[in-house]
């Protein structure tokens, strides 16, 4: 299985994370990545991926420039500072040096007056991306980060969040950092995401609406349920956006599993620190079947089918490994349901809270499950039909695929056949091109 780590000992930020990916690729993915990016952004914005060293390590720093002007990295701590005339929610950068005293120790070489962005709000932004040309699951993944920090910041200003208006988070090197994560992702196909807890630096930020804790308080909302810690250096290691993309993609929060490592990348931030200022990302191979799942089971009887259809929908979207209900006969000859849920062990208290809300049930039992599965991933094929996406697994000495049922719904309706047909064909079309 396909793993992917985090290590986020220096926090969390877009560019910090897109560099660290990036360097997962091989050389050949990593001109690819960077010749899409300049293709798909809008006019004016590229991107560049920068040798860097830090305390001797050498890694990539992701620059974004528009119009010619490398934009500040997100990586500029003290993202807040930013004294804009009017309310609205905070930016997402890093290391902003300013002449004002307070706690933060970061810095920036840029003259802010040339930075002079525009004000999105959910809208404008999902009609950036809907303009790119990528993936649905990618244009997803997005949007549902930016959704995260409307959230965040909705909570935290107390307005809609339809009506939270992004001004650094909204502007276009954000929207490429965000892209470039969510794009790596896609591109490197992890089976699992862990990450280690998120260190957020402490101390205060100064930004438009006066003077906020560390962590600011969006991100503070984007972590919650998330391990995270303060750590000895003052000032701002966690970005909003950082919190967001992490708790979005990472299901689970440990020190890195056993793992066979097949590559190490770092992603670093432009300020120098005594610990090298970098996201590590680790990929590797865990042995197939290894591993442990929680498995977390109640029993109802006074529950509707509808809700507990709505409960297992919620589960589902939490990021349950998977979700079902058996029917039961209980006391008095009840008819009922033992509800199962199946999630990471990190996650497993989360899940427990979940299942609480979500049913009227006054108990959880926990079971620890050996899970053994075979190693997955998607591949893009070539067909008569056009590219088609085929799932594919292997390991215990098998192997299976089967369309992508998105891509075989459609071509039944295309061709007018049942989707058993179009299965058949874009499955026959697969064994063909190998």
């Amino acid at each position: 299985m396909k793993s992917l780590y985090l290590s986020l000992d220096m926090g969390a930020a877009g560019d910090m994370l897109a560099a660290a990916l990036y360097e997962l690729l091989d050389d050949e993915k990593k001109q690819e990545f960077i010749d899409k990016m300049n293709a798909i952004l809008p006019e004016g914005v590229c991107v560049a991926a920068e040798p860097n060293v830090k305390c001797g390590i050498t890694g990539t720093h992701f620059a974004v420039s528009v119009n010619g002007e490398e934009e500040l990295s997100e990586d500029d701590h003290e993202h807040h500072h930013h004294h804009h005339e009017h309310d609205h929610d905070h930016d997402h950068h890093r290391d902003h040096h300013h002449e004002h005293d307070h706690a933060h120790d970061h810095e920036h070489e840029h003259d802010h007056g040339h930075h002079h962005h525009e004000h999105r709000g959910l809208a404008d932004i999902e009609r950036i991306v809907s303009g790119m040309p990528l993936s649905e699951r990618c244009r997803n993944d997005i949007m549902a980060v930016y959704a995260l920090i409307a959230e965040a910041e909705s909570k935290a200003h107390g307005r809609p969040a339809e009506l939270v208006h992004f001004h650094e988070v909204g502007a276009l090197d954000a929207v490429a950092d965000i892209t470039a994560v969510c794009l790596l992702i896609e591109m490197l196909a992890p089976d699992s995401i862990a990450a280690s807890p998120v260190r957020t630096g402490f101390g205060s930020v100064k930004c438009a609406h006066g003077i906020l804790p560390v962590p600011a308080p969006a991100t503070a909302h984007i972590l919650m349920g998330i391990p995270s810690y303060a750590g000895e250096i003052r000032g701002e290691l966690c970005t909003p956006t950082g919190a967001a993309l992490v708790r979005h993609f990472a299901r689970e929060y440990s020190h890195q599993s056993e793992m066979r490592v097949e590559r190490i990348g770092y992603g670093m931030g432009k300020k120098d620190f005594p610990q090298a200022n970098c996201v590590r990302a680790v990929l590797g191979k865990t042995d197939e079947g290894s591993g442990e799942i929680a498995e977390l089971v109640c029993s109802v009887d006074d529950m509707t089918g509808e809700e507990i259809g709505f409960a297992l929908e919620a589960l589902l979207d939490m990021g349950a490994r998977d979700a079902y209900y058996i029917p039961i006969g209980m006391k008095k000859s009840r008819p009922g349901v033992m509800l199962c849920v199946l999630c990471d062990k990190a996650r497993r208290e989360e899940f427990v809270r979940a299942v609480f809300k979500l049913t009227s049930t006054l108990g959880v039992r926990e079971r620890a499950c050996k899970r053994y599965e075979l190693e997955r991933g998607i591949e893009a094929v070539q067909t008569e039909f056009g590219e088609m996406r085929v799932k594919k697994a292997c390991g215990f000495g098998v192997k299976k695929e089967k369309a992508e049922y998105e891509d075989a719904a459609r071509l039944a309706r295309e061709r007018g056949v049942s989707i058993f047909e179009a299965k058949r064909l874009i499955e026959s079309a697969s064994c063909k091109a190998e």
